[in-house]
């Protein structure tokens, strides 16, 4: 019998992995210190990750919970998949069954001071990768597997910064009205909502934590629609049609 329903314990599994997020995080920092070897802009902490390695457990949790065995979960080595743009790309999760692509998951993440740079960093990156799957799909480069299931996960850090309003530019043509005065936590909260509503993504969640009480795991969630609860109920559904 397929087990489709969520653990009662999510919101404290994904508590746990935002202060493993934050811990990480901070050891990173203070290693690079210790060998004189700080990256400037605080890269190093932005881009390590074993930070996100918290958020692929309960994820894998999640997967295996349906009944469906671990051994077809890929989460560490070996996560290329064959790209149409470029030759190849690694997944943070990937679950892979008799041959056939099942699941394929990004988790990304963004802490200051550079919102500006890395937020369009960060939606140009999930935009492609997403371009890329779905064209190498449609190509057959995964040979007979049906749709996948594609999820995207971001966790932004809550500061004054992420917070504060952001001016467009507008020197020729109008932006659409949502982004106007928009926060970039606000433009993470509509750039997460449109993957899905365009079907770049099956399902996305975006949560927000501070540095102050995020190593506790305290996390918020911007919009009950892009709650990890929302995408956990996807993915279990969508794996749950391959057990046998």
């Amino acid at each position: 019998m397929i087990n489709s329903k969520l653990p009662e314990n999510l919101e404290e599994m994904i508590g746990a992995a935002v202060s493993h997020y934050w811990d990480t995080r901070l050891s990173q920092q203070q290693r690079q210190q210790k060998t004189g070897k700080v990256d400037y802009g605080l890269r190093g902490a932005v881009t390590g990750g074993a930070q996100m390695d918290g958020f692929i457990e309960p994820f894998t949790l999640l997967i295996t919970s349906t009944g469906l065995k671990g051994k077809f979960v890929q989460r560490k080595g070996s996560l290329e998949l064959p790209g149409f743009f470029r030759p190849t790309k690694e997944w943070d999760l990937l679950v892979i069954k008799d041959g056939k692509l099942i699941v394929a998951i990004e988790a990304k993440s963004q802490v200051g001071p550079s919102f500006g740079n890395n937020f369009n960093n960060r939606t140009e990156e999930a935009m492609g990768s997403a371009l890329d799957l779905w064209t190498a799909y449609r190509e057959g480069a995964f040979h007979t597997s049906p749709q996948p299931f594609l999820g995207y996960f971001f966790m932004l850090e809550d500061c004054q910064s992420s917070k504060r309003p952001v001016r467009v530019n507008e020197p020729h043509f109008h932006v659409f009205p949502e982004f106007k005065g928009a926060s970039y936590m606000k433009r993470y909260e509509l750039f997460c909502r449109k993957l899905v509503l365009e079907r770049h993504y099956t399902a996305s969640a975006f949560i927000t934590s501070n540095r102050d009480d995020g190593p506790e795991g305290i996390f918020s969630t911007p919009s009950e629609e892009l709650s990890v609860k929302n995408l956990a109920k996807a993915l279990i559904a969508h794996v749950g049609g391959f057990i046998s």
